[in-house]
């Protein structure tokens, strides 16, 4: 996917992952080896992240042995990662690909102090449009720490940028 950037973004996945490489996106984690953990857009439990291929494929399957293996590597590490920063019960992943056909996958702390009737729910109960937006300002010391652990499990590269460091606004 050589010419991936200098052509129109085909899925919001794209645009994000073409986001991160620019320094755009102030909700970018870390470079990982195999793409991007970013925070999701909306924070319906905190800590909610993705982690993004680069480059960005159609699914799972379309990636080679050993991408696939850096993928979910990279994604269950930080999930290791979520769990030591927030004191998460458990976490949650999930790949779908429907809405977005773009490989992705969300990584979902769960926590024991959730409302009871959305405690063992499927993250998809929650009413995001009521969730707060990710603010990096207000999230500073948890993306620190996440930046930390994920760099002590030895799972990132370096990042020519810093999250939104090109953001225009």
């Amino acid at each position: 996917m050589k010419n991936e950037a200098a052509a129109e973004p085909l899925t919001a996945i794209h645009a994000r992952v073409v986001a991160a490489r620019e320094g755009r996106d102030p909700c970018v984690v870390a470079r990982l080896f195999s793409g991007w953990a970013v925070f999701g857009e909306r924070q319906f439990v905190r800590g909610y992240t993705l982690l993004l291929p680069d480059p960005v494929v159609p699914n799972l399957n379309a990636l080679g042995a050993r991408e696939r293996i850096a993928f979910l590597s990279d994604m269950s590490r930080l999930g290791d990662a979520l769990l030591k920063v927030t004191g998460a019960l458990r976490i949650n992943y999930a790949m779908f690909g429907n809405l977005e056909p773009a490989l992705h996958a969300h990584v979902i702390p769960r926590y024991l102090d959730e409302p009871e009737a959305l405690r063992t729910a499927h993250p998809w109960a929650y009413d995001w449009s009521k969730a707060p937006a990710f603010d990096r300002t207000a999230n500073a010391e948890l993306a620190d720490s996440l930046l930390r652990e994920l760099t002590r499990l030895g799972v990132t590269k370096p990042m020519r940028y810093s999250p939104g460091a090109n953001a225009s606004g």
